[in-house]
């Protein structure tokens, strides 16, 4: 089977124009995934040119053929300011200076810093199985698909989930003694489950969390971003505490299901946002109903009403109410993943339009 080396040793000869260095070294193909002969990879683009895209698609897709890969599927996007200063300090120190001026920036400042400008949004939840995470990481790839740059912190230390959720593979990378995040559907990820082995409890109190939380912040390189979301666990806990404590700024948007009880457990989560004033962007409604694929008939599985209500207590909106189901999702696919819905689905949809509301609200 071909492996994630072999594909980075085939484009070795392929020298970006800007850095004068091979892709490989300046780590310009990323977010390589490897399913039963399918290959597909993010490429960074160090010139906005149409017909730099073009050469280096065919040149890229070339080398993986021949290293083995039956089919190649590439995504690419621009270097952000802070990936370009990166590559440039690395191009410096081994002598391969760059060829654009452009390439030089100030580093970026730490993502708590205001000045960094970074919109951290928090999603909370007051019991667990309400599908917090689910909505996390279909929000963070819709922002991502409406042009934003986007982090996620899965700050559910306990119960994490988010990269099996995005079926993310990699691990990050340890460059110059600061984390690289992985990426994955154009969001730049962390998350606890880097860290311990598959299935190993997380056996912590208190304060070990508020220090691997606190890392996360300060110890990853997250370059330049538009919004950082927040996965926290569910209820008021440590973890939400810190959350409040650290990031003051920080705006929550929670998740509950149509049930009256998931409805009234959810309000504690809202009550503390708005104990520590913090803004409750508004109410996301889960498994509202189940869409009959048939018939097209909605069966209200869990009742009926909780999303608004949650919304009236807290003074909010509804923002989106999302149906029960799973992506329709090939494990054979290049951008496999268990959770992430499709731009072009119905609810990939919706996420698209709950996208579009929290960027006209924060970006005003």
């Amino acid at each position: 089977m071909i492996t994630r080396e072999q594909l980075l040793s085939s484009v070795s000869h392929l020298i970006d124009p800007v850095f004068g260095l091979s892709l490989a070294e300046l780590r310009f193909i990323r977010d390589i995934m490897i399913k039963e002969g399918q290959v597909s990879a993010t490429v960074l683009l160090s010139a906005e040119d149409e017909g730099f895209k073009e050469e280096l698609q065919h040149h890229i897709t070339d080398a993986f053929t021949q290293a083995g890969a039956d089919s190649v599927h590439l995504r690419f996007r621009a270097l952000s300011d802070f990936e370009r200063n990166e590559a440039a300090q690395l191009a410096q120190a081994k002598g391969a200076a760059p060829t654009n001026a452009d390439a030089e920036t100030a580093p970026e400042p730490s993502v708590l810093d205001p000045e960094s400008g970074v919109q951290f949004i928090a999603i909370a939840s007051g019991k667990g199985g309400v599908g917090k995470s689910t909505v996390t990481v279909n929000l963070a790839a819709a922002l991502a698909r409406a042009g934003k740059k986007v982090g996620l912190v899965d700050a559910d230390i306990y119960g994490f989930s988010v990269p099996d959720m995005m079926g993310i593979e990699d691990r990050p990378q340890l460059v110059n003694n600061r984390i690289i995040p992985v990426e994955r559907f154009g969001v730049k990820v962390i998350s606890m489950g880097f860290f311990v082995e598959e299935n190993t409890p997380v056996i912590w109190r208190g304060p070990m969390l508020g220090k691997m939380l606190r890392n996360f912040f300060n110890e990853v390189q997250w370059g330049k971003l538009d919004y950082l979301l927040l996965d926290l666990p569910p209820g008021t806990g440590d973890v939400a505490l810190d959350v409040h404590q650290m990031i003051p700024q920080s705006k929550e948007i929670i998740v509950t299901t149509p049930h009256a009880t998931a409805a009234f457990v959810a309000a504690r989560a809202g009550a503390m946002a708005l104990h520590t004033d913090h803004e409750i962007l508004g109410v996301v409604e889960n498994m509202s109903y189940y869409s009959c694929s048939q018939c097209g008939e909605k069966d209200y599985v869990f009742g009926r009403g909780g999303g608004a209500k949650l919304a009236e207590e807290l003074h909010t909106s509804l923002l989106a109410q999302i149906p029960l189901g799973v992506p329709d999702n090939h494990v054979a696919e290049p951008d496999y993943s268990p959770s992430v819905y499709k731009a072009d689905t119905e609810t990939g949809q919706i996420y698209n339009d709950l996208a579009q509301q929290i960027i006209s609200r924060l970006d005003k």
